[in-house]
């Protein structure tokens, strides 16, 4: 474009840009440029998280062998620390303060256990769910990957450790007369749901702990708190006799509860299905899939802000 100035001569003036005018989001979508960190759709974050399978299965693995490799002992403080809980317990529980009332001695030990073992792994679950993100800053600003993939491989972790503890668990009842049967394949799905409750856990957690680095801190009292509101070491029907049934009930529907109960059904000879709140297994799955698939969108909507200060 050119015209003609007093002198005669010829000004030539600077064609306009063909992106004048554009907002930046304009320009970002007509060259195909996107935010860097940008959270994906929920479908494209579960693809992606599928795509990551094989890494997280591998950090789970990584976590688990490292986390005794500075004791002599290693591996086997995974089933000596549930262990020697549920024996202090039975100490105080079940020979001192007599919680084991309503159950014969064979039945309570096997109880007792199962109870503490079931329990360890969820409170194991939403400790290691908790500085998922906190903890792995470096990996987090590092890389670029589903951060989902963090809190899923620690549950998985937990999981692993438990599998290696149901040896002990397995010995134990069949010590005290519990000896394996069909019911025992009801061990698979409880372990399945339980999971599931328990990733979700850890992915709320997770975002929380993101957050508030301080809930690290907190999260052991709460812990507690639950663990004796869910019968680890007595039976709540048993205990609460003679109280308000809601309360019995409100407490037995209670996830930790639940699941420690259905695995106690599952292993137990004595522990039959009268110790069971109704529609148990609706129960299992509903806090199963309400917390998995929740957790799973809570942690997803902060992707974008994980590990940015």
């Amino acid at each position: 474009m050119s015209e003609t100035t007093h002198d005669g001569g010829v000004a030539v003036s600077a064609r306009p840009s063909p992106d004048e005018g554009l907002s930046s989001a304009d320009l970002a979508d007509k060259y195909g440029l996107a935010v860097s960190g940008a959270r994906p759709g929920l479908a494209e974050y579960v693809r992606q998280l599928w795509g990551r399978r094989h890494f997280i299965l591998a950090f789970s693995q990584a976590k688990l062998t490292a986390q005794y490799s500075q004791a002599k002992l290693g591996q086997l403080w995974q089933v000596a620390t549930p262990l020697l809980n549920a024996a202090v317990y039975y100490f105080i529980f079940g020979f001192i303060l007599k919680a084991s009332r309503g159950m014969a001695h064979d039945v309570y030990i096997p109880f007792l256990v199962t109870g503490v073992f079931v329990f360890t792994f969820t409170q194991s679950s939403i400790m290691a769910g908790v500085r998922a993100i906190s903890g792995n800053l470096g990996l987090v600003r590092a890389l670029h990957f589903p951060r989902a993939s963090l809190p899923i491989s620690f549950a998985l972790q937990q999981l692993q450790q438990l599998l290696f503890s149901m040896i002990v668990l397995f010995a134990v009842a069949v010590a005290f007369g519990s000896y394996p049967g069909l019911s025992w394949l009801l061990i698979f799905p409880v372990l399945v749901l339980q999971f599931l409750f328990n990733t979700g856990l850890a992915l709320i957690v997770a975002r929380a702990g993101a957050k508030t680095p301080d809930l690290a801190q907190l999260m052991p009292f709460l812990l507690r708190t639950w663990m004796y509101a869910s019968g680890v070491m007595f039976s709540i029907a048993h205990m609460l006799e003679g109280r308000p049934e809601w309360i019995a009930r409100a407490l037995q529907v209670n996830p930790a509860a639940v699941y420690m109960d259905l695995m106690r059904f599952a292993l137990i000879d004595g522990y039959g299905s009268g110790n069971l709140p109704p529609h148990v297994w609706l129960i299992a799955l509903f806090w199963a899939v309400a917390i998995s698939v929740g957790g799973f969108v809570y942690f997803w909507k902060a992707e974008e802000r994980y590990g940015r200060g």
